[in-house]
């Protein structure tokens, strides 16, 4: 017998298996945040005072000229339709037109994101490999002078102009000692010598074999990253050590002593592995962060990267470019949020 009414379409909401519900409310979420995301980009590239047409044609250009801009644009519909037209053209990839160089922008952005892809990942490996031990044993020794440089680092780190100490490592260890090579993703000799596969040039110098190219791109990433990576280890260098100190203050944690269980144990098998879930979201949110493009180390070292990119659009008034590009950081966060929840369920059984 069919069910019918109120009564059974609940009945048959409470048959669903769970993972369903959690799929479906998952999805719910994202698109009611891109949603909001699309809505904000289209309402800052109406409120800008730069006419999209004349950006388009020039102050030279006649009237007929700009009227059939115009409506090309769609600027006579309203708002309601124009923003229907802009999720269209996002779902599709479609961004516009770049007024600086008349490519379009999703093509600029395929260009320019793997350049940042490659330092942000680089410098979050260096802030976790380093970071993540540093805050537990600054923990688990708290008051020593490994508690105290860890303190020390964490604070120059959070304080410190990341311009200036950018502009620094490049007097000292590009312009004086010559350790590592200078601004850019290459040297200009080694420009388009391996073919582009995945966009990360360490990746495709070493597909190609060309380890002359590698260890030149790795000397002019090294130093960028190491600086992206030392503010990312400031931020989780201090989360673990809270994490952990609360931890270790645990009644079970003395518990676990009084068995006679070897301190090592205590701390990465027990204190360690209740602080894994939140550590997730301190990393997530660190990659995001230098995912989204580090405005200033990218210009100061010429990276060609995203965060460059919206820059100079931004500067030149491309407003598509601008929109496009903080379209695509948002989607970044999104995305990271979305892989957040899936590992908090492989860390942690209850979020099942």
């Amino acid at each position: 017998m069919a069910l019918t009414g109120d009564n059974g379409r609940g009945r048959v909401r409470a048959s669903l298996p769970p993972w369903i519900k959690t799929t479906a409310l998952t999805i719910g979420s994202i698109a009611m945040t891109m949603l909001g995301l699309l809505f904000v980009t289209f309402i800052i590239g109406r409120v800008m005072p730069i006419d999209p047409v004349l950006a388009i044609v020039g102050e030279r250009a006649s009237q007929s000229t700009y009227d059939a801009v115009f409506l090309e644009l769609g600027l006579d519909k309203p708002l309601v339709v124009q923003f229907g037209y802009y999720i269209w053209d996002v779902l599709h990839l479609d961004f516009g037109t770049s007024l600086l160089n008349a490519r379009p922008v999703s093509e600029d952005i395929a260009r320019v994101f793997p350049a940042t892809l490659e330092l942000a990942t680089l410098g979050i490996i260096i802030g976790i490999v380093i970071g993540v031990p540093l805050g537990v044993v600054a923990a688990a020794r708290k008051g020593s002078w490994i508690d105290q440089v860890a303190r020390v680092l964490a604070l120059v780190g959070y304080s410190m102009p990341i311009f200036w100490l950018g502009l620094m490592g490049l007097l000292i260890f590009y312009g004086i000692l010559g350790w590592v090579g200078g601004p850019g993703r290459v040297g200009i000799f080694y420009v388009d010598v391996v073919p582009s596969v995945t966009g990360l040039i360490l990746v495709d110098a070493a597909l190609d074999g060309n380890w002359d190219v590698f260890k030149n791109a790795f000397s002019h990433i090294i130093l960028p990253a190491s600086l992206l990576g030392y503010f990312s280890l400031a931020y989780i260098s201090r989360m673990t050590r809270s994490f952990m100190l609360e931890q270790l203050s645990a009644e079970y944690i003395t518990t676990a002593r009084v068995k006679g269980m070897s301190e090592w144990d205590v701390i990465w098998k027990h204190a360690f592995k209740n602080i894994r879930v939140q550590l997730i979201t301190v990393i997530a949110l660190s990659y995001a962060t230098l995912l989204e493009g580090s405005v200033l180390t990218e210009i100061i070292f010429s990276w060609p990267g995203i965060g460059s990119y919206i820059t100079t659009a931004l500067l030149s008034a491309d407003m598509n470019a601008v929109l496009g590009g903080t379209v695509v950081v948002g989607l970044i966060f999104i995305l990271l949020n979305i892989f957040s929840d899936l590992l908090y369920k492989v860390f942690d059984p209850r979020a099942k």
